[in-house]
């Protein structure tokens, strides 16, 4: 019976804490995961970020010294992992908000114009938002656009010649 409570006290232990274990770490949000490595007879280090079904890091682990297992995790390793999976991560965020947000200036009988393209990826309904700003920061035009429509100067600058009507 002693047995039993020893058994339970260590799970609640175990669930209350960080797990830093050889081959699984987690803390700051993420967990790190050794596993093998698919494509050769090494080891991989997968990092998730909590909440996140796939990895937003898989990379090759270090061998240990047996040169068999891996060699085991450890808080700066972890540190460092955790510093590149981040960055890997605010690199896509950089990439998709470079991919829908799209904007130019061209120059008009009026002045500068700033025209902007916003796609919004909806899975039901993806559409794009083509709109201008003059100088003074004031919105000229706003139209819905096909999601596909593609922003270059003559595209906004034939825009602006058909006076801001949404583009075919």
């Amino acid at each position: 019976m002693n047995d039993q409570m020893l058994d339970t006290d260590d799970s609640e232990e175990e669930d209350s804490g960080p797990v830093q274990q050889p081959r699984l770490w987690q803390g700051n949000g993420w967990t790190a995961r050794v596993i093998k490595n698919d494509d050769d007879e090494g080891w991989a280090v997968a990092m998730y970020k909590d909440g996140e079904p796939e990895p937003a890091l898989v990379g090759p682990w270090t061998m240990g010294r047996d040169k068999k297992n891996p060699k085991p995790l450890d808080v700066n390793a972890f540190n460092t992992l955790i510093k590149t999976a981040s960055e890997v991560i605010r690199r896509h965020e950089q990439h998709m908000h470079a991919i829908l947000h799209k904007n130019l200036y061209i120059f008009t009988e009026q002045g500068e114009l700033k025209v902007t393209l916003d796609i919004v990826p909806d899975d039901d309904d993806p559409y794009a938002m083509l709109a201008a700003t003059d100088e003074m920061g004031e919105q000229v035009a706003r139209v819905r656009v096909a999601p596909t429509f593609k922003l270059t100067p003559s595209s906004a600058q034939a825009w602006v010649e058909a006076d801001f009507r949404a583009p075919r």
